[in-house]
């Protein structure tokens, strides 16, 4: 497990330092500014769609920083026989692709920890434009309840980050095991349509059609393919009322057991489907010639 622990952390470091993840870090950082202190004008949901939209771009570029990190730690490392090299010290293979995608989806944790303490600040700011609140009264219920306000959205940006992070975890392991076979030029392409159809499974069942063949090509489908409605909350963290301060007391308040009982159940199935992808790309891996382009 330390030589695990090794690769982790030289993983973490080269994808943090490479030049496109401070890029990106610099321009989402700078769109989500720019569009807090921008109107939606949505009839006084401004805040919940600037939360919507910057979630999204939040899940764009960091998904794109690792998928850059995974190609230059795996695919470009067997390229240019850097993996060959590792491979004659006593390690593993299965301890390379786990340490590997560890030490990725380390820095996407830290990617989102920084763009959430962006997003959250933003919000933090504009929830009393948007709700008409004043900062400077000196009514204490109307700061109470401008507090609570702010509270409420930070209450569902936390776990809608940690659903982000879960999600790019799983996108991460596809991109794991298709980069020990492809450059990021296949790879990035893929991913992003995986992540599309993987949007898409919900729509799969019920199969309302009595054709075995199109049940199966559905059940197989929907089994294989990430079902991504498991890290998509936004309805109830973004659209709903949450049980802070004094929206505790309102009947049809979300409750935040509620919220992180399904983020406990997403977290299990990102390790699920994460094991079931890196074993996939483990065994890409055992065939693939380490000395370079495969002949």
């Amino acid at each position: 497990m330390y030589r695990t622990f090794v690769i982790l952390r030289h993983t973490f470091k080269e994808a943090v330092v490479q030049p496109i993840y401070p890029l990106l870090l610099g321009i989402g950082s700078a769109i989500l500014i720019i569009f807090g202190m921008l109107p939606f004008f949505t009839l006084g949901e401004d805040t919940r769609m600037f939360e919507s939209v910057g979630l999204d771009i939040i899940l764009l570029f960091v998904l794109i920083s690792t998928l850059f990190a995974t190609s230059k730690s795996i695919f470009e490392e067997i390229e240019d026989r850097t993996m060959l090299t590792l491979m004659s010290k006593p390690v593993k293979k299965w301890e390379v692709i786990l340490g590997k995608y560890l030490g990725i989806v380390a820095a996407a944790l830290l990617a989102c920890f920084i763009f959430g303490i962006v997003i959250a600040l933003a919000t933090w700011l504009r929830v009393p434009g948007d709700y008409q609140m004043s900062t400077n009264t000196i009514d204490e219920r109307s700061l109470a309840k401008l507090q609570d306000t702010r509270l409420m959205h930070l209450a569902g940006l936390v776990p809608e980050m940690v659903l982000k992070w879960l999600q790019i975890s799983v996108l991460a392991a596809i991109g794991v095991a298709l980069s020990t076979r492809v450059s990021l030029v296949v790879n990035l392409p893929v991913v992003i349509f995986v992540y599309i159809a993987g949007n898409l499974t919900r729509f799969l069942f019920p199969v309302e059609t009595e054709s075995v063949i199109a049940q199966a090509i559905a059940y197989v489908v929907g089994n294989v393919l990430p079902y991504l409605k498991s890290f998509d909350l936004t309805n109830v963290t973004l659209y709903q009322r949450i049980a802070v301060g004094e929206f505790a007391s309102d009947p049809n308040a979300v409750r935040l057991g509620t919220i992180w009982s399904f983020v406990g159940l997403s977290f299990l199935y990102a390790i699920t489907y994460a094991a079931f992808a890196l074993s996939a790309g483990m065994l890409l891996f055992q065939t693939r010639e380490l000395g370079g382009a495969e002949g």
